[in-house]
């Protein structure tokens, strides 16, 4: 059997994440400690971009793993495990053609309904704890100025039960977490490649000064960058912060 999730579930926050955060500084939360809100009032993504969320209408919520030997250079182990427990639970609901756009964000055709942001803290060449936020779209259905959102019930036309959500995702985030340390990038790519958004599609990237570019996403290197073919047959490696997929 897993180990046991200590839940706490709050009101309003401004972010789970930092409320994980605030309490490892304070307390000695056990692991799996996982804190959910009704309302989060200043949720961000990856790069620091703000997640809107109705209150009581979404899953929002995050989660405190510790580590004793997980090494940062196989630090892209946390999201191929955490996007794969995320897709798992979706393709159980036959949530339709569900996919991982790079680095962990959650689509369901051409729209996003999940977000995911990794805070891992670090102890030397090792990752000490992991603090995993998972925001999914469920019952809202008022995506206005949000264009490139959706949720489950928008898709499905039926609402779906938070709590029932929560737990299947975590069982399967436990599932995958399993004996992560001993795991490498390399050994787990294969599974989130095969779900990989837009993979060997021609698509259309940005760079940090606003340039253009076309390309195929071809695969994610070991440590985690994205592999694109840029013209000339020429494979090109990207940073997060070195490149956006506009579709």
């Amino acid at each position: 059997m897993g180990k046991h999730f200590q839940i706490l579930k709050l009101d309003a926050t401004d972010s789970t994440n930092q409320y994980l955060k605030d309490l490892l500084r304070s307390e000695n939360p056990m692991d799996y400690t996982v804190v959910v809100t009704e309302r989060q009032l200043k949720g961000r993504g990856q790069m620091g971009t703000v997640w809107q969320s109705e209150g009581g209408k979404n899953l929002t919520f995050s989660v405190l793993r510790r580590f004793d030997a997980l090494s940062v250079k196989h630090q892209f182990v946390l999201n191929i495990a955490v996007s794969l427990a995320v897709l798992d639970t979706l393709m159980e609901l036959s949530i339709p053609d569900v996919t991982v756009k790079w680095p962990n964000d959650i689509m369901s055709g051409s729209k996003k309904i999940c977000g995911i942001l990794i805070e891992n803290v670090l102890r030397g060449e090792y990752v000490g704890q992991s603090i995993i936020g998972i925001g999914l779209n469920v019952n809202q259905t008022d995506f206005t100025n949000f264009e490139k959102a959706s949720s489950l019930k928008q898709i499905m036309g039926r609402n779906f039960d938070l709590d029932e959500l929560l737990y299947g995702v975590l069982h399967r985030l436990q599932h995958h977490m399993e004996r992560i340390e001993s795991k490498t990038v390399k050994q787990l790519l294969p599974s989130y490649e095969k779900l990989l958004f837009r993979k060997d599609k021609p698509s259309t990237f940005s760079d940090p000064h606003g340039n253009r570019f076309m390309g195929f996403i071809r695969r994610v290197s070991p440590t985690g960058k994205l592999i694109i073919e840029l013209e000339d047959q020429v494979l090109k490696e990207f940073d997060l912060k070195e490149v956006t997929l506009l579709y």
